[in-house]
């Protein structure tokens, strides 16, 4: 099976990079197909703790050609700051690839995504300020800057002379801000191009040949399948495709060759930004739940919101991505509670939903309805088969699966890259 796509179910933070990691020694290619440096990967190899937010976490298995398709918008700063970063810390950054289809994020980006974010107020997305939301706008209305722009100075000018017309007068004329000049703003640009250009290439076309020659290709989502543009919690979502269908469009794969659909989901439920959230916690609980996960953005620091796990949202998850094997993260994270509730159903206005509510104003008025599963208190950091883990774990797990309609194939029990327990073989 060499096409493996690995989405988050839930808002995202579910542990997706280090199921990709988990994968990496028999994978080939690892391609990051959406999203740009708004989200981040923590990986833990020994001792040594790596914080991704732009690059594929693939690029910290040796062997693995690491891709940025072109469904991803890129910070360039932030991009080669990351290559430093690992470079400085022995890993090999060579084998890198970028789209030359990939858009690129600019500081005129970056300033309207934070004074637009303070303008709305009360109604604020909870966005991380970095461009992100800007570029995929620009993107739409065709008026985005692509990587492959930055090798013809005059295309290159010509296109941030036609951004800049519209831009400049938002920030000036509604959020009293400075605008920004086609000189600076293009210095910018090419002072990365000589650079970048070793990486870039017909990406999709690389990888299409991977998949012709029978190698292993992972595609690894940013953010979630609540976030998505189209099947998230709108408008509390992000700006791209987070879905497995994101993966054939951010790539330039088709959904054909794409074999396998691996969703990561938390053994409880976390989200950060703003947006519904029915079985979020707000009591000493919810406190106990973030200290104990150190559930805290990779990227941002900010404090996740910490609810229960929630079993229609992963019914949906399952349904909308196609979901072969979940991968259920952070299972050790629940050792202590004397009992674990679990979200079964919705309760709005007293009517009895099963499944995530198509209206969205149901959906924000949502009450969990929970059902309570023993807990355990033994250590289970060391187990590395399900058999090894106490019988009450192994129920909880075993009632997950059967509320989850699919599979659950890895479950982690640390934060280590050896502290995982695998039921049934990924790759």
């Amino acid at each position: 099976m060499p096409g493996i796509v690995i989405v988050g179910v839930q808002w995202g933070d579910e542990g997706k990079g280090k199921a990709t990691d988990l994968l990496g020694e028999r994978t080939d290619w690892v391609v990051k197909f959406n999203g740009g440096n708004n989200a981040g990967h923590t990986v833990v190899i020994g001792d040594e703790k790596y914080a991704l937010h732009l690059l594929p976490s693939g690029i910290l298995s040796p062997g693995v050609n690491p891709v940025i398709g072109n469904g991803v918008v890129i910070d360039l700063e932030v991009l080669f700051a990351e290559l430093d970063a690992l470079a400085a810390r022995g890993i090999d950054v060579s084998k890198l690839r970028v789209s030359a289809n990939a858009h690129i994020i600019t500081q005129y980006h970056r300033t309207l995504d934070k004074v637009t974010e303070r303008f709305l107020g009360k109604r604020q997305i909870g966005t991380t300020g970095r461009g992100i939301g800007p570029a995929y706008a620009d993107k739409i209305n065709r008026v985005g800057i692509r990587v492959q722009d930055l090798f013809d100075e005059s295309i290159l000018r010509q296109k941030v002379e036609g951004a800049l017309e519209q831009k400049n007068h938002l920030l000036v004329k509604v959020f009293n801000r400075r605008g920004s000049t086609v000189d600076e703003v293009v210095e910018d640009l090419l002072s990365y191009a000589d650079r970048l250009k070793p990486l870039v290439c017909d990406t999709g076309l690389l990888l299409n040949q991977a998949l012709d020659a029978g190698e292993v290709v992972v595609f690894e989502g940013g953010q979630a399948t609540m976030l998505d543009i189209d099947h998230g919690t709108y408008p509390f979502v992000t700006s791209s495709s987070a879905t497995a269908g994101g993966a054939a469009t951010g790539s330039g794969v088709g959904p054909g060759r794409l074999d396998r659909i691996v969703g990561i989901v938390k053994a409880y439920t976390t989200r950060v930004g703003s947006g519904p959230f029915p079985t979020e916690l707000f009591d000493e609980q919810g406190d106990w739940l973030r200290a104990a996960g150190f559930e805290f953005g990779t990227t941002t620091g900010r404090p996740r919101r910490v609810g229960w796990y929630d079993a229609p949202i992963t019914r949906y998850a399952t349904r909308i991505n196609g979901i072969t094997d979940l991968v259920l993260t952070k299972l050790d994270i629940l050792t202590g509670l004397e009992q674990i509730p679990v979200c079964v159903a919705y309760d709005v206005a007293g009517e009895r939903f099963d499944e995530v509510p198509v209206n969205q104003t149901d959906f924000h008025h949502a009450k969990p309805i929970l059902e309570h599963y023993a807990g355990w208190s033994e250590d289970i950091s060391g187990a590395r088969t399900f058999a090894d883990l106490p019988q009450n774990a192994q129920d909880y797990v075993l009632a997950l699966e059967e509320m989850s309609g699919t599979r659950i194939s890895v479950i982690g029990v640390g934060p280590g890259r050896d502290q995982v327990i695998v039921r049934h073989d990924l790759v």
